[in-house]
């Protein structure tokens, strides 16, 4: 874990917001699971929390962002800006990885006010341990960032889009410079 937080606090907030995304798709009238198979749905399947994952990036922000058009599930275009690249580093203690540093882009939807990161990522868990379309991760910064800051990036909080559930959802795909040549065992687990 890359800054100094209370392990065991962070991981019982991680266990509650699990379990509170869990309720939301077994009970809400808007969760992704289709009505008829909610009364057999008993959770989503996560990796183990691992603070490994919960790592520091540093913020390249893109001043005149880039549009960038990323395909759906159901094949439209959809255009995003590149607002900022985010670069972090992983170390492992499996000998079978290797440390190393990585980007991922951060996108924000063209004409959208909200200043939330979007990061759709693949990585070498998709298709295999995770959903085949890539997971998601929403990055809220309390400010605008500058190039140089720091912001806490945690795999764990990395999820799968509502159309791995349900194909009445058309959903972005992360494009290729988000296909992270690594596999990120944290976040949500998706096999079917």
């Amino acid at each position: 874990m890359s800054d100094s937080v209370d392990v065991d606090r962070w991981r019982s907030e991680l266990e509650e917001k699990r379990d509170e995304k869990d309720r939301f798709f077994a009970e809400h009238p808007q969760s992704p699971i289709p009505p008829d198979d909610r009364d057999g749905f008993d959770g989503l399947e996560y990796f183990p929390p691992d603070p490994d994952y919960r790592v520091s990036a540093t913020v390249t922000v893109h001043d005149d962002p880039d549009p960038v058009t990323m395909e759906t599930t159901a094949g439209r275009e959809v255009r995003y800006l590149r607002v900022a690249t985010l670069a972090f580093d992983l170390e492992r203690d499996d000998a079978d990885l290797e440390d190393g540093t990585f980007e991922l882009a951060a996108y924000q939807q063209e004409g959208a006010r909200e200043e939330a990161l979007f990061v759709p990522f693949r990585d070498k868990t998709t298709g295999q341990q995770t959903y085949r379309g890539g997971r998601y991760m929403e990055l809220e910064t309390d400010r605008g960032l500058e190039t140089g800051d720091e912001i806490v990036v945690d795999f764990n909080l990395a999820y799968s889009p509502f159309c791995a559930y349900s194909e009445t959802f058309d959903c972005p795909l992360p494009p290729e410079e988000n296909w992270l040549e690594v596999a990120i065992p944290a976040g949500e687990r998706f096999e079917r």
